[in-house]
């Protein structure tokens, strides 16, 4: 079975390569996002920010990752564009609840700030 740690890393693979099917995948269909300006984005509206460039996820450098039962903390360096933003190097923490299905994990919630 994969590690949280190794499906983190996964994750940003993904998002980075943005495949949408993988990521799909990933988050369950209750997912939601919330941004560190408070806004809040289901999975689809998540999903279609990444595949349509409102979400550009150029590289990642993984600071930091935190696991216990339901839980993990992610920190990394994220340069990124968002929503026609310029492309910065941000360092984003995820708080992600997260819930392991039949072996596999999958994402139930995330909360984004800096660290």
């Amino acid at each position: 079975m994969q590690t949280l740690e190794e499906f983190y890393r996964e994750m940003w693979r993904c998002l980075i390569s943005k495949n949408i099917p993988r990521l799909d995948e990933m988050h369950a269909d209750g997912f939601t996002l919330t941004h560190m300006t408070g806004m809040v984005q289901s999975k689809s509206e998540y999903l279609r920010a990444i595949q349509n460039g409102d979400l550009n996820y150029f590289s990642e450098e993984t600071d930091e990752i935190q696991s216990s039962l339901g839980k993990m903390i992610g920190r990394s360096r994220v340069n990124a564009a968002v929503f026609g933003g310029g492309r910065h190097t941000w360092r984003l923490q995820l708080n992600f609840n997260v819930e392991n299905q039949n072996g596999k994990w999958i994402l139930k919630s995330a909360v984004a700030s800096t660290y």
